[in-house]
């Protein structure tokens, strides 16, 4: 389908956005929302070249950067900053995953899962509080999982991950709300619905569509801040787990 991007009249209260650890799943849909209200959206990646179906798609600017450098993470809101004003909306999906036995997994990949996961995160919200603060506005969406409730076996680096994260969005909520700026936090409870991923025939819905994941998220956007949602949970309606 051919998509006029500007052709929604928006009720966002915001004019732009940057989206970390951005792909073709929540990334890419939230992007076309965004895009088709007429939101400046740059879009960053460790592997930029991936994007590029995306950026042809909706006129995004897709900038590189490995979030868990902090130098990198300051020069990419720098230049988006060049680029399209300072961020109002800053979302955060990106991920480290390396799985295994505990007694067998290498620490250093521990480590760069958890950097990825938890720390790259922190980046993003403390540079997205320097230019937010003072502008009295803002939102700081954060992409969860369920293994930030609950740890699963094999899988303690993305749980310590999320755990973190979840963390981060709650003191960050608690803390920069009063400031004008809205942090939430969203629980993907459930495989995400890709075309390596599709639905069987017999089970229909048993993943999370990401246009409707990304619904979710302008919802949140547009929440007025009297009543502002700092953890949203999103599962399919027929889980079975």
């Amino acid at each position: 389908m051919t998509v006029l991007w500007g052709d929604v009249m928006s009720d966002i209260p915001y004019k732009s956005a940057l989206i970390i650890g951005a792909g073709p799943g929540i990334s890419g849909s939230l992007t076309r929302s965004l895009r088709a209200r007429n939101l400046q959206v740059v879009i960053a990646a460790r592997n930029v070249e991936k994007l590029a179906p995306l950026v042809d798609e909706t006129g995004a600017i897709a900038l590189p950067v490995d979030a868990a450098n902090a130098g990198e993470m300051e020069r990419l809101f720098s230049e988006t900053e060049a680029r399209i004003g300072a961020p109002e909306i800053v979302v955060y999906n990106a991920s480290g995953r390396t799985r295994g036995l505990i007694a067998e997994l290498d620490p250093a990949q521990v480590q760069q899962a958890i950097a990825v996961s938890a720390l790259g995160a922190f980046h993003a919200v403390q540079q997205a509080a320097k230019r937010m603060i003072p502008a009295g506005n803002g939102a700081i969406l954060l992409t969860g999982a369920t293994a930030g409730v609950k740890g699963f076996a094999l899988s303690a680096p993305f749980a310590m991950g999320k755990f973190a994260l979840r963390g981060l969005a709650q003191s960050a909520a608690r803390e920069l709300a009063p400031k004008g700026i809205h942090v939430a936090h969203f629980v993907i409870d459930g495989a995400v619905r890709a075309a390596h991923r599709a639905d069987s025939a017999d089970a229909p819905d048993s993943t999370l569509d990401p246009d409707a994941i990304a619904q979710s998220y302008l919802d949140v956007l547009r929440q007025h801040r009297s009543a502002w949602s700092w953890e949203i949970e999103l599962r399919p309606w027929v889980e079975k787990f």
